[in-house]
Parts: C-alpha cells; sequence; structure tokens
C-alpha cells in the first residue's frame, strides 16, 4: 500500500511536534525545522504529479482502515483529478509561505507550529474521502489561522480574527448538520463518500435541497461568495503576509473544491437544479462586485483581497456551466488564481516591510528605486488582469467558453469586468511604482535574496502554464468530465429566461 498521501499529510505535524521540543534558546532552528517539513512536501508532492495516472477516473494513491468501525468511520484518503491539483498548490503555497514569514520576530515556535497545523488541516481536507475525516481537517485547520491573525496580524487583529472564527463556525455548524444527515438518511449508514456518491439516488428531491443549501452556505463562506464575503478583507488586511498568502493561495479553494467534492459528486439532482442561482448569479455577482470594491480602495492589501473576492467568482460561474470547458477552466482557475495572488500579497508584505503602510496614495515612482520589484509586480498585475501568456488568461477564457454555452447574460457581464480588473490594476501601478518619486523611499534596498525566492518559482509557474496549462489541465479533464456528465444525467432546471 501506498503511503505518500499519508506522509504529505502528517509530515508538517511531526514538524510541529519537533518545534515544540525544541528548547527556547534554538528558537531561530523553527524556521529551518518548518522549511524542511514543507520542503518534504514538495517532494512528495512533485513524485504525485509524475506517478498520477491521467487517463482514470479511480480514486490513486489511495489508503483505507477501519478507524471508529461502530460507525462506519474509517480513515479513508486518496486523490483524483478534482484533488491533485489542489494536493500541489497546497505544498508548494506552504513551502514558499514558510520564507516569506523569516521575518517574524516574536514567539516563532508558537508560528512555525501554529503554521504546519494549519498546513496538515488544508492537505488533509483536499485528500479526505470519509466525510468525517473531512470534516475534522476541515476544524483542524480553523483553530491556528485564528491564532495566526489574532496574535501575529495588524492593530485590528483580534476583531478580524473573531469575525473569521464565527463565520467560519457558523458554516462548519450547517455543514455538520449535512453530514449527519447524509449518514442518517442515505441508503447505508456510512461516511465514505465514494459510497455516498453511488447511493445518490436514494436521497429524495427535497432532502438534496435542503441538505445542498446548507452545505452550500458552508462552503460558500470560504470562497467567499456574496454576501458572505466580509470577513475576508478585514482578514487579510491584519493577517501577517504568509498568512494571506496561505488564505487567498489555498484556504478560498477549499469552498469551491467542497463545493465539487460533496455537493456535485453527492448531491447531482440538487446541483443540477440549483446551481444556476447560487453559483451562477451569485458568481457573477462576485465578479462585478469584488472588482468595483477593488475599485475603491486606498488600502494595497485590502484591494489585492477583493480582487480574490472578484476572481473566485469566475470559479463559481465556470462550475455552474456545466460543461467541459467551464468546469475545468474553473478549477484550473483555482490553481491559476493561487498562485498569482499568492506573489500579490508577497509583494504588498514586500513594500510593508520597508514602508511600514500600505496606503496607495502614500507611494510614487518606486520603479527608480526598486526596479526588480517594480517589474515582478508588473507582471504579477499582468498575470492578474488575464493577459495571453499569462496563466490565468486560459482558465478564464476556458470558463468564459464553457459559461457562453449556458448562460449568455451572466457570461457577458463576466467578461466586461476584465475591463474595471485592469483599470484598478493599471491605476494601482501607476500611482504606487511610476510617476515622480517620492523622496521618503530613498535607500530601501530592492528584493533580497529571500523576497526573490518566494517569488520567482510562482512567476515562472505563471509563465509556464501561460504557454503550456496543458500541465495542470491533464491532470483535471478525465474527473471533471466524469463528474459533469452525472450532475448533466439528473433532472434541470429550466434557464431559458437566462439565455
Amino acid at each position: 500500500m501506498n503511503h505518500a498521501l499519508t506522509l504529505i499529510t502528517f509530515i508538517p505535524l511531526a514538524g510541529m511536534v519537533i518545534i515544540l521540543s525544541t528548547p527556547q534558546a534554538m528558537k531561530d532552528v523553527c524556521k529551518w525545522i518548518a522549511a524542511a517539513a514543507t520542503g518534504l512536501q514538495v517532494l512528495i508532492a512533485i513524485w504525485l504529479y509524475r506517478s498520477f495516472d491521467t487517463a482514470t477516473t479511480a480514486i490513486q494513491f489511495s489508503e483505507k482502515h477501519a478507524w471508529i468501525p461502530t460507525y462506519h468511520i474509517s480513515y479513508f484518503i486518496g486523490v483524483d483529478g478534482i484533488s491533485i491539483s489542489m494536493v500541489l498548490l497546497t505544498a508548494l503555497i506552504c513551502f514558499i509561505s514558510v520564507f516569506a514569514s523569516f521575518s517574524i520576530n516574536r514567539a516563532e515556535k508558537a508560528y512555525y507550529a501554529l503554521l504546519l497545523m494549519l498546513d496538515t488541516g488544508m492537505m488533509g481536507v483536499f485528500v479526505a474521502l470519509d466525510f468525517f475525516l473531512f470534516y475534522i481537517f476541515w476544524e483542524v485547520m480553523l483553530l491556528p489561522m485564528y491564532f495566526l491573525i489574532g496574535i501575529w496580524g495588524g492593530p485590528r487583529r483580534e476583531y478580524a480574527a473573531i469575525k473569521f472564527f464565527l463565520y467560519t463556525l457558523l458554516g462548519s455548524v450547517l455543514i455538520l448538520l449535512a453530514m449527519l444527515g447524509l449518514y442518517y438518511y442515505g441508503a447505508q449508514s456510512t461516511f465514505d463518500m465514494t459510497v455516498l456518491a453511488s447511493n445518490a439516488s436514494h436521497y429524495s428531491s427535497a432532502f438534496q435541497k435542503i441538505v445542498w443549501l446548507a452545505l452550500f452556505i458552508g462552503f460558500a463562506i470560504k470562497i467567499p461568495a456574496f454576501p458572505f464575503h466580509t470577513w475576508l478583507p478585514d482578514a487579510h488586511v491584519e493577517a501577517p503576509t504568509a498568512i494571506s498568502v496561505i488564505l487567498a493561495g489555498v484556504l478560498l479553494k477549499m469552498g469551491t473544491y467542497g463545493i465539487l467534492r460533496v455537493n456535485f459528486a453527492i448531491l447531482p439532482e440538487a446541483t443540477h437544479q440549483l446551481a444556476w442561482l447560487f453559483l451562477g448569479v451569485i458568481g457573477t455577482i462576485n465578479i462585478v462586485y469584488g472588482a468595483m470594491c477593488a475599485m475603491a480602495q486606498t488600502d494595497f492589501k485590502k484591494l489585492i483581497a477583493y480582487s480574490s473576492i472578484s476572481h473566485m467568482g469566475y470559479v463559481m460561474l465556470g462550475c455552474a456551466s456545466f460543461t467541459a470547458a467551464g468546469i475545468n477552466g474553473a478549477v484550473l482557475q483555482m490553481f491559476n488564481h493561487g498562485t498569482v495572488t499568492a506573489m500579490l500579497f508577497i509583494l504588498v508584505g514586500v513594500i510593508y516591510d520597508r514602508a511600514h503602510h500600505r496606503e496607495i496614495a502614500g507611494f510614487g515612482g518606486l520603479a527608480q528605486q526598486m526596479p526588480f520589484y517594480a517589474g515582478m509586480t508588473g507582471l504579477a498585475f499582468f498575470a492578474g488582469m488575464g493577459l495571453p501568456g499569462m496563466s490565468a488568461f486560459i482558465s478564464e477564457v476556458l470558463v468564459l467558453i464553457g459559461a457562453w454555452q449556458t448562460y449568455p447574460l451572466m457570461t457577458a457581464l463576466g467578461a466586461a469586468t476584465a475591463i474595471l480588473t485592469a483599470g484598478y490594476l493599471l491605476w494601482t501601478y501607476q500611482r504606487i511604482y511610476l510617476g515622480s518619486f517620492n523622496e521618503k523611499y530613498a535607500g530601501y534596498a530592492d528584493l533580497s535574496f529571500r523576497e526573490a525566492f518566494t517569488l520567482v518559482p510562482l512567476a515562472i509557474i505563471v509563465l509556464v502554464l501561460g504557454v503550456y496549462p496543458q500541465a495542470v489541465l491533464g491532470l483535471l479533464n478525465t474527473s471533471l468530465v466524469h463528474l459533469n456528465q452525472i450532475v448533466l444525467s439528473t433532472p434541470g432546471p429550466v434557464v431559458a429566461l437566462l439565455h
């Protein structure tokens, strides 16, 4: 039996134990222990990528052991085309986030221990195939994020942490209730997601809709989908740079992943009937509303936070399209958004570490003083705009191609928002990096080796996937097309008015 997924999930937890056992006098070693643990994750993720069979819809690298047999709970993990890209993304982002955390200079042991615990929780969500196990990992992720924001965050860190905790806890309660409903009213009492999916026809239409809505709200809070989005800007603004990178790069994807893994696979009939409204319409609102809010921001980090809300709207719209192009574009967009937004938050952190503020109007002409930094920001901004040659272009175009076949009006609104996206990003770039140089920032150093080390790998991925998206699309297509066919085989709604 292959234990790669167990190792990639629990190596960070082992690293956390080692860190907590490290004497206080050796606290500087903690960051290197965290780097080693996440580095091993990356190596295992590369092996998984190279060994993954793209031609099958079957679960791969699976492990299944009885855990609490009385209640049919098992330790069941595995990956398919839906989850493999998220495993790769999580390993990469967590590794980079450790190096982005090297500026943390207080309570380092606790910080890196919590960071590795968060890593295990996120990775566990993407590999768990037992709903009970999935839920435990989902909850494990909540506590370290609360403390990482609440202790190492900005001036309003307590408010942001509590708001994040309460929103996520509300979603968790709804997911728990839905999970229990699926367990007790299924054809057989089990938490095995593959069995629940195979017995989907056992659930009545009304039951599916109620459970689907509870799950959707729980997952939508994490995306975050309008109107459950208000925790995100506060959490991003107050969180340390590395935690913002993880929050945008990985945590937001857990919401859309949960919808695909649970709502689509286990409740296909309700998905076919409700997705046009709760994914299509709300996704379109996300795209437009997020971009308009970003345009109005004066805080650099808050602007990027609202841009994430907008870009995650494309994921929702693609999922709702029920086309091969749309759903493939949606999951590719999840991966691409993770890398691009991680770059953007690291870049915000670079200038904040020097200037100790993020007011866009307070800068000016920084390209003269920090040309490498300005060039890297320009690349990240162009990627965020979805320009051809950049990774996000492919995923957004696939979403729009797929969504046009189902919802032309919503697709037109989403596509038109690209003008707003270009507007707020180019305007921000002009105010911060171009124009007259603000002498207040004379003497600022350009990117350090450590900062470049966190950015260059992401930039390479953005460029490579811009010209060769098949590197990730090849992992996704077989499983996603199969999942889409399952949903389409069930009764669907009449959406003629949206055409």
